[in-house]
């Protein structure tokens, strides 16, 4: 008698899967009705944006910018799908279930924080961006842990997660920007403007440690990508246009370097005889 072809491994689905997929499923769906409320009620009468511009500070992207949610929420719909997909078929999806804990968090917390941040209470704002920036990390560490079992795993797991980290990046650094403003911090004597460059070179900086120690093309790209937006909102401020630019440029430059080098994998060594 023939062997059965092997297939994908399957698992016992158990209750504790469930209640995850269904518990992930609930804090999508309320992140997302969340997001769409703080912009189309709004929330305390101003949306996300109005509140960041009520503040005139160095580190601040342009308004297209933020369109990367629309990027984010897709990523998390499609994490939450696929962890259901692998719930139902009893397949394995060991990294999807690792994280789920700490999505929930992420939930949270970002709920939390469109609350704060619309009844301008920006160091309550401050701390939940924290915690939000925090979650995320510990779900970047638990997959850069684990490679990807596949490229469906890859692109509705993981680069979800890596966009999402690269954006929170900078926003915890604009949010911090406007905390300090609203509290009146006078920057230790220094200019708005050159504040603002040194928030960039950190954000550049940020780029760089993930290109170099990940080759995160995704993260490193976010990044990219809000440099040029603070750019092209600064534009006229010539000290911002040039180190947002000169930043951009830097972080995409160096995924030059890092990703063949990543993908190159050194020879096995030969096994003595």
């Amino acid at each position: 008698m023939s062997s059965p072809a092997a297939g994908p491994e399957v698992q016992k689905r158990t209750s504790t899967d469930v209640l995850l997929a269904s518990l992930v499923t609930l804090a999508t769906a309320v992140t997302l009705l969340v997001n769409a409320l703080a912009n189309g009620l709004p929330i305390n009468g101003k949306t996300t944006g109005d509140v960041t511009r009520d503040f005139d500070v160095y580190f601040s992207p342009a308004g297209y910018a933020f369109s990367i949610w629309s990027l984010i929420y897709t990523g998390l719909i499609a994490y939450t799908v696929y962890l259901w997909v692998a719930v139902v078929r009893g397949r394995d999806a060991d990294t999807a279930r690792t994280i789920a804990p700490w999505y929930l968090l992420t939930a949270v917390a970002n709920c939390s924080w469109l609350f704060a941040w619309h009844h301008t209470q920006f160091p309550l704002s401050m701390l939940l961006m924290v915690v939000l920036l925090a979650a995320l990390i510990v779900i970047y560490r638990l997959q850069a842990a684990r490679t990807p079992s596949s490229t469906l795993e890859l692109w509705a797991v993981h680069v979800p997660f890596r966009i999402y980290l690269g954006w929170i990046s900078v926003a915890t650094i604009a949010n911090a920007t406007i905390t300090l403003k609203d509290a009146g911090w006078d920057g230790f004597g220094i200019s708005e403007p050159t504040w603002g460059v040194i928030m960039i070179v950190v954000a550049t900086a940020l780029g760089l440690v993930m290109s170099f120690l990940y080759a995160d093309a995704a993260y490193v790209a976010v990044i990219a990508w809000a440099l040029i937006a603070v750019a092209v909102r600064l534009s006229e401020t010539t000290s911002i246009l040039v180190a947002a630019l000169a930043g951009a440029t830097v972080v995409v430059a160096s995924l030059l370097i890092t990703v063949p080098r990543r993908r190159v994998r050194p020879a096995p060594a030969p096994q003595p005889e």
